[in-house]
């Protein structure tokens, strides 16, 4: 049994500045209120500047069917944040590309399961311009989309998106705009 194997069902627990504190089976962790633990999110855009969006699968144990980044997840104990990323990028999308993490904030958000999400989320990009190969246990479908476009449709459609990403898309265009940053 490798230690990935004993933990894999697992998330980090943390402190309000990331500091982990010790683990909870994943379900534990998002029932009676949520337990504070690690998370990252991946942003991938194409050279043209699209987001590509995943359509979470209907089987997800929730947010079934909701657009949402190009992938999500939180990494095992024995595990760094970014080589999570890398590996949920790859099971989730069919492809890894590099990452750099841009920024990390913490979030509370009640889900339509009567799940909670609080999270420590690690918010990582990265550049890719072909086609997924989607894992159909863990999407539904996939797009491109320009940037304005999207903050149209978050805005006009907020039920189609998942709380996390309209809360990490507020979050991200917040960070370009300190000191006029470009990624």
């Amino acid at each position: 049994m490798t230690p990935e194997s004993t933990t894999k069902n697992y998330v980090i627990l943390v402190d309000d500045n990331d500091h982990p504190i010790g683990r909870a089976e994943k379900m534990q962790a998002h029932q009676n209120g949520g337990l504070l633990h690690r998370a990252f999110s991946v942003i991938i855009f194409d050279t043209k500047g699209r987001i590509m969006l995943q359509k979470r699968a209907a089987t997800k144990y929730h947010s079934q069917s909701l657009w949402t980044n190009t992938c999500c997840s939180h990494p095992f104990p024995c595990e760094k944040t970014e080589d999570a990323a890398h590996r949920r990028l790859m099971e989730e999308m069919g492809f890894d590309t590099q990452l750099k993490e841009l920024f990390s904030f913490r979030y509370s958000a009640l889900l339509d399961t009567g799940l909670t999400e609080n999270e420590y989320d690690h918010v990582l990009v990265g550049t890719f311009d072909s086609t997924p190969a989607c894992n159909p246990k863990e999407v539904q479908d996939w797009c491109w989309i320009n940037t304005d476009e999207l903050k149209k449709d978050i805005l006009e459609y907020p039920e189609k998106y998942t709380e996390w990403f309209k809360i990490i898309i507020n979050e991200y265009f917040n960070f370009l705009e300190k000191d006029n940053k470009k990624i």
